[in-house]
C-alpha cells in the first residue's frame, strides 16, 4: 500500500503502482485536467509514473513555472518530429529548454531558413492536433546503445549520461528520441508555439567539430501570453543597445579587437556618471579604493585555484621568459594588497573596492554588444572580517546594493542563494558554514530568496541579485560571495584580541557586475532616453530663427557655465526639424527660444517625448534641473 503525503501534509492511501495521474484524479477533476507532471520525493516524473511505498507528492500543473518548462521541452520534441517529417535525413542531437523557449540542434546538410518556419509550424499543429501519447521507454545502458548503434550523436549522449537506466520518449508516427523527461502526457497539451530563429552551433561548443543547425522555438500557456511575448521582442528590437549605441554615438566594435568595446565621447559621459555615483556611495559605506595590475604571473593563478578551475577562460602571455596570465578576476590582486602589511582585528571590517579591468576568453559566437565582451570593468570589492562580522557585513552590502539599483531605476528584482557546485575548493564543513551565514543575512533583512542548487562560485556560496527591466526581462547583476578557502591558500592572517594570528573571512562582492554590461542594460531599459543625470546631452537650445541665435548662444553659455551638458542647434532649418532631431538624439530637454524669450529672459521648455512647452525664468529652470539631477530622478516631468 502506498502512503502519499501531499503538500498540505495530508496522507492519501492507494495501491502500490497507482499512477500520478490517478492520484490527481482522486484529488479533483480540475487538478487532473491541469496536471502535466508530478514531483515524487523531490524528483520530477511523468503523470504515468507509478507510486510505491511512502512518498511525498505534488502535482505540477500548466500554471506552475515547472509545468511551463515541461510543456516547452515537450514542444521541442514536437518541433523535432515536424523537422524530421519534412527533412527525413535530419539527425537530432540535443533539445533542451532555455529562457522563454527551447531549441533543437539538428545535423542536416540542407539549410533550414526562416521561410521554412511556417511549414514547420503547420506540421507541429498537425502533430499537436493528433494528441498522441508521449510515452517513456526505459532501457539498460547496453540495450540503449544497441538501439542507437547507427547514431553517433545518441551514442555520445548515452555515454555522457548518469545512471544505469537510459530513457527514450516516443509519440506520433514512429517518432522517438533519447530524453530524460518528464513530458506532458500527450502532444495535444502543446500549443501557442512559434519557431523563432535558426543559428549555427558547434557540437559540444567545439569549433573543431561539425557545425549544426540550432532551431529555436517558444511556446506559452495561452495565445495572449504568446502575443505579449512577441510584442515584447519587437519592443526589445527598438531598444537594442547595439543599434542605439551607433545612433547616439556611444560606442563601437571593430575587427581589430573583437569583443573589446570602444567607448566614444558620449558613452564616456554615461560611464563616468555611473562611476562617480558608484564612488560616492561606496565612500558613504566606508570603502577604500585600490587598483591592481592587469597581468600577474602564472604561479599566482595556480595558488588561487583559477588555473585548475578557470584556465579555459583565461588569456596568457610571456614576459622576460616568465609565464603570465591576464587576470579574469580581481581577487588575487586584492589578496596581495592585504598581504603587503600586518593587520589587527581593530581594522576589521576592511572594505576594499576596485574598479578592476578583467579579460575573459569568450567564444566568438557568444559575444553580444556590451552585454557579453572579452574585456570589462568589474565593480569589485573584497571585505576582510571576522566570522562574527559576516552577517552584519552581508547586510550592509545588501543595503548598498538596493541604494545603487534604486538610483538607476531598478526597483524590481529577485534574489537567489547559490550553493556548492561539483567543481569546488574547500571542505564540506566550510561550505555549510558559509551557506548558512548568507542565509541568515537574508533572513535578517526579511528578504525572500530561492535556492539555486550547485551554482555557487568554485570557492564559496553566493547571493545573486536578478533585476527586472522595463520589458520584464531578468538580468543577473550583483553577487555576494563568501570565501573561507582563498584566505587560507594565500596565508592571510590578522592579530586577534588574544594576540594570536587568525585567518580572516573574505567576502567577494560586485553590485553592477560588468560596467560595460550594465551600461548596455541601462540603454535598453531606457530605450536610450537616459535619466537626466546620466544623459550625454541633458538639453539642447533651439532658436526659432536666425534672429534669436545671439540669445540662444548666450543661454547655451550660461547653462554650460553652471555645469549642465547642453547642446545648441543654430542651423538655418525650421524649428520643427530641430525639435525632431533633438528628439531623435534623445536630448533630455528642448529649450525653444525666440524674440519673446529674448525680451523676457525666459526659456520655453519642452520635455523629451512631449508636445507641451512651458515657460521658465532661466534661474528657475536651472534650479529645477539641478534638483532633478541631484535627486537622480528617473522621471523627466517638471
Amino acid at each position: 500500500m502506498a502512503k502519499i503525503e501531499l503538500p498540505d501534509g495530508s496522507i492519501l492511501e492507494a495501491a502500490d503502482g497507482t499512477t500520478v495521474q490517478d492520484i490527481a484524479e482522486r484529488i479533483g477533476a480540475g487538478l487532473a485536467k491541469a496536471a502535466v507532471a508530478g514531483r515524487v520525493n523531490g524528483r520530477l516524473v511523468d503523470l504515468s509514473s507509478a507510486v510505491n511505498g511512502r512518498v511525498k507528492l505534488s502535482i505540477i500543473t500548466d500554471k506552475d513555472e515547472e509545468g511551463l518548462e515541461i510543456m516547452r521541452h515537450s514542444c521541442a520534441h514536437v518541433m523535432a518530429e515536424a523537422i524530421c517529417s519534412i527533412w527525413p535525413d535530419a539527425k537530432l542531437v540535443y533539445g533542451p529548454t532555455v529562457r522563454d523557449g527551447f531549441y533543437y540542434d539538428i545535423d542536416l546538410d540542407e539549410a533550414i531558413r526562416p521561410e521554412d518556419f511556417e511549414r514547420i509550424e503547420q506540421k507541429m499543429s498537425e502533430i499537436a492536433g493528433a494528441d498522441k501519447p508521449m510515452e517513456r521507454i526505459e532501457l539498460s545502458r547496453t540495450k540503449a546503445l544497441e538501439r542507437v548503434a547507427d547514431d553517433s550523436y545518441k551514442i555520445d549522449n548515452i555515454n555522457r549520461a548518469d545512471g544505469d537506466v537510459i530513457s527514450f520518449y516516443s509519440h506520433g508516427a514512429g517518432f522517438e528520441d533519447l530524453c530524460r523527461g518528464p513530458h506532458v502526457p500527450s502532444t495535444g497539451r502543446v500549443g501557442n508555439f512559434k519557431v523563432m530563429s535558426v543559428a549555427g552551433a558547434y557540437w559540444h561548443g567545439d569549433a573543431s567539430e561539425k557545425m549544426l543547425q540550432r532551431v529555436y522555438g517558444t511556446t506559452w500557456r495561452t495565445k495572449k501570453e504568446l502575443d505579449d511575448y512577441l510584442a515584447m521582442l519587437e519592443e526589445a528590437k527598438k531598444r537594442d543597445h547595439r543599434v542605439l549605441g551607433k545612433q547616439l554615438d556611444l560606442f563601437s566594435f571593430h575587427e581589430e579587437g573583437p569583443g573589446f568595446a570602444f567607448l566614444h565621447a558620449n558613452g564616456m559621459i554615461i560611464w563616468n556618471e555611473i562611476i562617480d555615483f558608484w564612488r560616492s556611495v561606496h565612500e558613504k559605506y566606508g570603502y577604500v579604493e585600490i587598483k591592481t595590475p592587469v597581468i600577474l604571473n602564472e604561479e599566482l593563478w595556480h595558488k588561487s585555484g583559477h588555473w585548475e578551475n578557470y584556465k579555459e577562460n583565461m588569456y596568457f602571455t610571456n614576459v622576460d621568459g616568465v609565464n603570465y596570465a591576464v587576470k579574469p578576476m580581481n581577487c588575487p590582486g586584492g589578496l596581495l594588497v592585504y598581504k603587503s602589511r600586518k593587520h589587527s582585528y581593530r581594522e576589521f571590517p576592511m572594505r576594499v573596492a576596485e574598479l578592476g579591468l578583467v579579460h575573459r576568453n569568450e567564444a566568438s559566437g557568444q559575444m553580444h554588444g556590451l552585454v557579453r565582451v572579452r574585456q570589462f570593468t568589474q565593480d569589485d570589492a573584497h571585505i576582510f572580517c571576522t566570522p562574527k562580522q559576516i552577517e552584519s557585513e552581508v547586510v550592509g552590502v545588501i543595503e548598498l546594493t538596493m541604494e545603487l539599483y534604486k538610483a538607476f531605476g531598478f526597483v524590481d528584482y529577485h534574489i537567489e542563494l547559490s550553493t556548492k557546485p561539483d567543481k569546488h575548493i574547500g571542505s564540506d564543513e566550510i561550505w555549510e558554514i558559509s551557506t548558512d551565514a548568507l542565509a541568515k543575512a537574508l533572513e535578517h533583512k526579511g528578504i525572500e530568496y530561492k535556492i539555486n542548487a550547485g551554482d555557487g562560485a568554485f570557492y564559496g556560496p553566493k547571493i545573486d541579485f536578478h533585476i527586472e527591466d522595463c520589458l520584464k526581462r531578468s538580468w543577473q547583476l550583483g553577487t555576494i560571495q563568501l570565501d573561507f578557502s582563498m584566505p587560507e591558500r594565500f596565508e592571510l592572517v590578522y592579530t586577534d584580541k588574544d594576540n594570536t594570528e587568525k585567518v580572516p573571512v573574505m567576502i567577494h562582492r560586485a553590485i553592477l557586475g560588468s560596467l560595460e554590461r550594465f551600461m548596455g542594460i541601462l540603454i535598453e531599459h531606457y530605450g536610450g532616453n537616459m535619466p537626466l543625470w546620466l544623459a550625454p546631452e541633458q538639453m539642447r537650445v533651439l532658436p526659432i530663427s536666425e534672429k534669436s541665435n545671439d540669445y540662444a548662444r548666450k543661454l547655451h553659455g550660461r547653462l554650460k557655465d553652471v555645469g549642465l551638458r547642453c547642446g545648441l542647434d543654430a542651423s538655418d532649418e525650421k524649428i520643427g526639424a530641430k525639435v525632431a532631431r533633438a528628439h531623435s538624439d534623445k536630448a533630455g530637454y528642448m529649450l525653444i527660444v525666440g524674440p519673446k524669450e529674448a525680451d523676457s529672459e525666459t526659456v520655453g521648455v519642452r520635455r523629451r517625448a512631449s508636445r507641451d512647452t512651458k515657460s521658465y525664468k532661466i534661474d528657475e529652470f536651472i534650479s529645477k534641473v539641478k534638483c532633478e539631477i541631484a535627486d537622480k530622478n528617473v522621471d523627466l516631468s517638471l
